[in-house]
């Protein structure tokens, strides 16, 4: 016995489908928002975390080489566990980094496919002065986390190589040969920092945009 489909039912199937596939839209483009924000979140929390062992770093690494230390093997185990820890932190923040600029991409390419889909005037001004708005804001985001991404890159593979060579050569010696890369060692973390400061800067400004306005592509 076949079947007997009514017209009415097949309609109602059809208009409970339309309301599935549209609930669908909005929670994906809400959720990617969600995950825009929970990404840049991640990368805040790492700078802040970041910020203070560069602090950390550059102080042990001043104390290890200062003239007259009298306690070199002390200074210096201070010194190599704040390298262990930064090193964590690169390859965290590294992590956290891409994945943050991924979901910011998806996040972006799925609002500008959908760039022209209001009727009404109105709505798709306000959508296109949103879009640019906070597509600004994230392009500072883009252009300071490249930099960052590199320069702590090499940050971490310098004070790295410090610690290797002066664990061969823990003698007063050896440790005023290093005097000037130190001082320079220095010098670099405390631009990093700065740097990482500006991310951090751009990222909270991103958030507090789409905080404030409950942004949601769809």
């Amino acid at each position: 016995m076949k079947p007997n489909y009514k017209p009415g039912n097949a309609i109602a199937i059809l208009l409970l489908a339309v309301t599935f596939t549209a609930a669908a839209c909005s929670t994906t483009g809400m959720q990617r928002s969600e995950e825009v924000q929970t990404d840049m979140q991640n990368v805040d929390n790492d700078i802040k975390l970041i910020v203070v062992q560069l602090d950390a770093i550059n102080a042990s690494l001043a104390e290890l080489t200062k003239p007259g230390q009298s306690d070199a093997k002390r200074a210096f185990d201070v010194f190599s566990d704040n390298v262990s820890k930064i090193e964590k932190m690169e390859k965290d923040f590294s992590k956290h980094a891409d994945q943050m600029t991924k979901s910011g991409k998806a996040y972006f390419e799925a609002w500008d496919k959908d760039k022209n889909r209001y009727d009404n005037p109105e709505l798709q001004r306000n959508s296109d002065e949103r879009r640019e708005a906070l597509g600004e804001i994230y392009d500072r985001i883009g252009e300071n986390n490249r930099g960052v991404k590199e320069a702590f890159k090499i940050y971490v593979s310098d004070v790295t190589e410090i610690e290797t060579y002066v664990s061969n050569d823990l003698t007063t010696k050896g440790i005023t040969s290093i005097a000037s890369l130190s001082d320079k060692t220095v010098r670099n973390g405390n631009h990093l920092k700065n740097e990482m400061e500006n991310l951090q800067a751009a990222i909270e400004d991103a958030r507090a945009e789409m905080t404030q306005t409950g942004i949601s592509m769809n």
